[in-house]
């Protein structure tokens, strides 16, 4: 028998030593995808994945509160991952920022936001967190503003120089009109799109589908509050002047925001207003302590119910189909407050979380 020459020994080896770091190298990697705490070590970005992922999979989107979580994730839908800043329980008004929000902006690529002065503890947020990647998505720009102080001059005595103020130059709630909320969405889309290309197919159908529904609830409202044009209606804070604007209606408010207390002179434009306008119904809100108007509703002989702002919301209210819930009772409750027909009962119309944070209740009867 002829022994193999010297330099085929030599390949062989070679062969067998390169096939042995082979195995041991998949062998790593198989470790390593069983660990669900790093994702990052496991993948690094020059590595090809083993099963194709979309680059938005990575996408992690931060959002402020209950609407504009539910326009993200009806534009986003599950391309990437949304967390909200703020606990359902507490409204944008009253909340104060905590040290692991910043940690959570650290980690964010995107951050969608109402914008107008809403949020006003995310200035100091975003400085802390110092993320230079962290792309901002203001979802009102762009949108037609009306500005607090035209609000307080209509509303509030002239003495009264605490009102308002806290809402800033312009009033934030835009939300809650569906035309403006449509601009909100078309918005968060090109941000999103801007911050992941590749998703620009799923992001802009999303959101025609999502848009497609705020028309069509633009128009139920339109068809069912038309025959109240110029009425006002009256809710407990100054959130739906854009509403009222875009239905032809008034809307009159007993305390500016949620914290403020409310002065004789509110107290009285709120009974005038009732009295003008011949209300059945007073609208407080959900997140409000008790039935703020329960003292004047019984003067007035008129019932209480709500018209929700969706600053908060139960577990299921950052989901995109939540905002159209709401509305829908919203309608209904004020089509009746305004003396027109419905077969909804009054107040309350859904069970609230127990977490939910009262607001305080100032009213100098």
């Amino acid at each position: 028998m002829i022994d193999p020459k010297p330099e085929l020994r030599g390949l062989c080896r070679k062969l067998r030593w390169r096939l042995s770091l082979v195995a041991s190298a998949i062998a790593l990697g198989l470790g390593s995808c069983t660990n669900p705490t790093s994702p990052e070590a496991s993948q690094p970005e020059s590595a090809p994945l083993a099963t194709p992922v979309s680059t938005a999979a990575q996408l992690q989107v931060v959002t402020t509160f209950i609407p504009i979580t539910e326009f993200t994730k009806a534009v986003v839908g599950d391309r990437a991952r949304v967390t909200q800043l703020l606990p359902n329980n507490v409204g944008p008004h009253d909340y104060q920022a905590k040290p692991a929000d910043a940690q959570t902006l650290v980690q964010a690529d995107v951050l969608v936001k109402n914008g107008l002065g809403m949020e006003a503890f995310l200035e100091d947020l975003v400085k802390n967190a110092a993320n230079p990647k962290l792309r901002i998505i203001d979802s009102s720009q762009g949108v037609q503003t009306i500005r607090t102080d035209a609000i307080e001059e209509h509303s509030h005595s002239h003495d009264d120089k605490e009102a308002g103020h806290e809402h800033g130059e312009f009033n934030p709630h835009i939300w809650l009109d569906p035309k403006r909320a449509i601009q909100q969405v078309e918005t968060i889309r090109d941000g999103l799109i801007a911050a992941d290309t590749a998703g620009k197919e799923t992001y802009t159908a999303n959101a025609a589908a999502y848009i497609s529904r705020l028309k069509e609830l633009d128009r139920q409202f339109t068809t069912q509050l038309r025959p109240f044009a110029g009425k006002t209606f009256v809710t407990y804070h100054d959130f739906a002047p854009y509403f009222a604007q875009s239905y032809n209606l008034k809307a009159e408010f007993l305390v500016g925001i949620p914290e403020e207390n409310a002065s004789p002179a509110d107290v009285q434009r709120v009974i005038d207003a009732a009295k003008n306008s011949n209300l059945r119904m007073l609208l407080t809100e959900p997140q409000v302590m008790g039935s703020p108007f329960s003292a004047l509703a019984k003067d007035l002989n008129v019932q209480v119910s709500y018209f929700d702002p969706i600053e908060t919301a139960p577990g299921e209210g950052v989901q995109p189909d939540y905002y159209f819930t709401v509305m829908g009772q919203n309608l209904t409750n004020l089509t009746t407050a305004l003396g027109g027909k419905t077969t909804q009962s009054f107040l309350p119309q859904r069970s609230l979380p127990l977490a939910i944070v009262p607001q305080p209740l100032r009213l100098p009867f």
